[in-house]
């Protein structure tokens, strides 16, 4: 199991919604939560995967649970969430990282399927957990709200039309609605990975050596991120020590953006 060591943050007593927690940088967060002592619900389509994903981190001694649940569905999500409370008395942690990238093509040759398929994902799914986390963490006395986004929030790039637009939409989500909680005790923030070696980034490059070489030099450390670096961001926002920071993107990208 590979969490990130020398862990600093304790959340014991705090409970955790994470979505899109069977890979990737979902996964990580999760460990990362429970390992730091929180007690961790996480969703994801893959039901039979997250199951034992649970099984693993409870046999390890981690408070964990897993839930069943298509982002892209709003009775899902609220029952969800519902769940969580219902089970566990609150939410005050809450991690928005399911996702997907859609093929790689131009603009002019997507179908609309296609786009919409990576909207629904992307940023209806973000919206809609929004919605009903918002005021579980409100009614938990106040709480911290992280939203995966994405250095292409800010940036373009050819060939990724759709998952560019989603994460630009994202990150005006999360802008929105801190300055919405600003005052009831919920900050809501961003973390926006460059790119991360996960399952994702392999299918985005069709598992290309040559292309993930060429996209690790477009970093200026020279390397990708691994999913235990953005999971460290995600802990930094879910704590205490982030008190003061609401409505940011923090990007965790290597130095790409800053050329």
């Amino acid at each position: 199991m590979n969490l990130p060591g020398n862990n600093p943050y304790q959340f014991q007593g705090n409970i955790a919604f994470v979505t899109g927690g069977t890979s990737g940088i979902g996964k990580l967060s999760v460990e990362a939560l429970a390992r730091a002592g929180a007690l961790v619900v996480f969703v994801g389509r893959r039901k039979d995967l997250g199951e034992d994903q649970a099984k693993e981190l409870r046999a390890a001694g981690y408070m964990v649970e897993f839930l069943s649940c298509d982002v892209t569905q709003e009775e899902q999500v609220q029952k969800a969430v519902q769940q969580c409370v219902e089970r566990h008395g609150a939410i005050h942690i809450a991690v928005n990282n399911a996702g997907v990238e859609g093929n790689p093509r131009e603009l002019a040759a997507l179908g609309l399927d296609e786009f919409q398929e990576v909207m629904d994902v992307n940023v209806t799914g973000t919206f809609l957990c929004m919605k009903y986390v918002i005021p579980a963490l409100r009614q938990a006395g106040g709480g911290s709200l992280v939203n995966i986004a994405s250095v292409l929030g800010e940036l373009g790039m050819e060939g990724l039309a759709p998952y560019v637009a989603s994460k630009h939409a994202v990150i005006g989500l999360t802008k929105t609605a801190a300055l919405e909680e600003a005052q009831s005790g919920v900050r809501v923030n961003a973390v926006s990975p460059g790119a991360v070696n996960t399952d994702m980034l392999w299918r985005t490059m069709k598992d290309s050596e040559e292309a993930f070489r060429e996209i690790s030099s477009l970093h200026p450390m020279g390397r990708v991120a691994t999913p235990e670096e953005i999971a460290e961001a995600v802990l930094w926002l879910s704590s205490d020590a982030s008190r003061f920071v609401t409505g940011q993107v923090i990007k965790v990208d290597g130095g790409f953006s800053a050329r």
